[in-house]
């Protein structure tokens, strides 16, 4: 059984004179309590000094980092630990990257928290931190888990503006937290940092940007003109958001009505009534909704707008359109599990099984955790 708590997975005590943890660390101290991760086949009340490893230390104090940050011995063990293992920040992040890489978030998470804790003024940690937490709710967010991306996604921002507050200035931080405003749709706090961002940036020399730092310029400079354009930043637009986002769809959908009569071709209004129209499940008006979205300029890029289409086909009967709007989607964003499970609903909509458990094993592919595609399966095999 998993203890309630990491913290329960550690035990203080204090080591006899003369203990270290490495010949070149420091003289540790007999009266301050260190962590001390626990073996996994260890009993409770069960301790033999005899057998206490150095790493046992190491990861107790790297637990403690992560999850005890009012804990009064912080800066001590923090010693500890770098002088124990002088790379220790280094190798961290390297696993904390791969971890992320590969979707395991529940290990990455815990050594990106270790790693902050180790050094909680690194504006570079901080960065990460931010973009894992961001990234880790766009992956609840396509699982349909929307509670935890929502909590995933307030502490990416709080990280975010951590460094937007920060007296030292981090080009990167006004970047990312642009496009994890634009996510959020809040337009207005975007602008404001591609804003800052292109003002960092603006006296740097094209021999130091190279052509990543080209490309970030650029792609800033696009979003800002698009926001302009369509009037995104209009606090009308934001309210229909947080509105309908907050379960108060009818009266979003006043708003974003209103918005529309001054901005008849902006897609992100259309999509945005839509998406309103739909979760009160008012089908065949979010499906003119969306196909309005994908007539205006820059509608047609986006597999959200073609998928929240194909749910609309789907539910009104039009299944040929649904396939249409879905293959769109799938051109788009291929690895989209979204829109690979709503081919598997059509399918089992069209008494296609054998295809529809193609489409969900696919996802599963992708993401083995896909709730929603495992939980089909199953259902299929319940119903056989």
């Amino acid at each position: 059984m998993n203890p309630a708590s990491p913290l329960d997975s550690v035990y203080f005590i204090k080591l006899p004179e003369g203990f270290k943890l490495s010949p070149h660390a420091m003289q540790l101290s007999s009266e301050i309590p260190l962590p001390v991760q626990k073996k996994d086949e260890e009993e409770a009340g069960r301790f033999d000094m005899k057998e206490l490893t150095p790493e046992q230390v190491l990861s107790g104090i790297l637990t403690v980092l992560a999850y005890d940050r009012q804990n009064e011995h912080l800066d001590y063990y923090r010693k500890i630990l770098s002088e124990a293992r002088p790379g220790i920040k280094s190798e961290l992040a390297e696993a904390a990257i791969l971890k992320t890489r590969n979707e395991d978030w529940e290990l990455a998470e815990e050594i990106w928290l270790a790693l902050h804790g180790l050094d909680p003024e690194d504006k570079a940690i901080i960065l990460n931190m931010a973009l894992f937490f961001d990234q880790r709710a766009d992956n609840y967010r396509k699982n349909a888990l929307y509670d935890d991306a929502d909590a995933y996604d307030s502490s990416a921002e709080e990280y975010y503006k951590d460094l937007l507050d920060s007296e030292e200035e981090v080009p990167d931080a006004f970047f990312n937290a642009g496009f994890f405003y634009l996510k959020k749709h809040n337009f207005s706090d975007a602008k404001a940092c591609f804003d800052s961002y292109l003002a960092l940036m603006s006296d740097a020399k094209e021999e130091d940007l190279g052509e990543n730092g080209e490309y970030k310029i650029k792609r800033a400079q696009e979003t800002l003109e698009k926001i302009k354009n369509r009037n995104l930043e209009n606090e009308r637009f934001h309210k229909a958001y947080e509105l309908i986002s907050s379960g108060r769809e009818a009266d979003g959908l006043v708003e974003i009505r209103r918005f529309i009569q001054d901005n008849p071709v902006v897609w992100n209004a259309w999509f945005l009534l839509g998406w309103g129209l739909r979760r009160l499940e008012q089908f065949a008006e979010a499906k003119m909704a969306f196909q309005k979205a994908r007539e205006c300029e820059g509608g047609d890029e986006s597999a959200d707008t073609c998928n929240e289409l194909a749910i609309c086909q789907m539910e009104t009967g039009d299944l040929d359109g649904a396939q249409e709007s879905l293959i769109d989607a799938l051109n788009l964003d291929p690895d989209n599990t979204k829109v690979i499970s709503n081919l598997g609903f059509l399918s089992l909509k069209r008494g296609n099984e054998e295809e529809a458990r193609k489409y969900f094993m696919t996802v599963l592919d992708i993401d083995p955790k896909d709730p929603v595609a495992a939980a089909q399966l199953e259902k299929m095999e319940l119903e056989a």
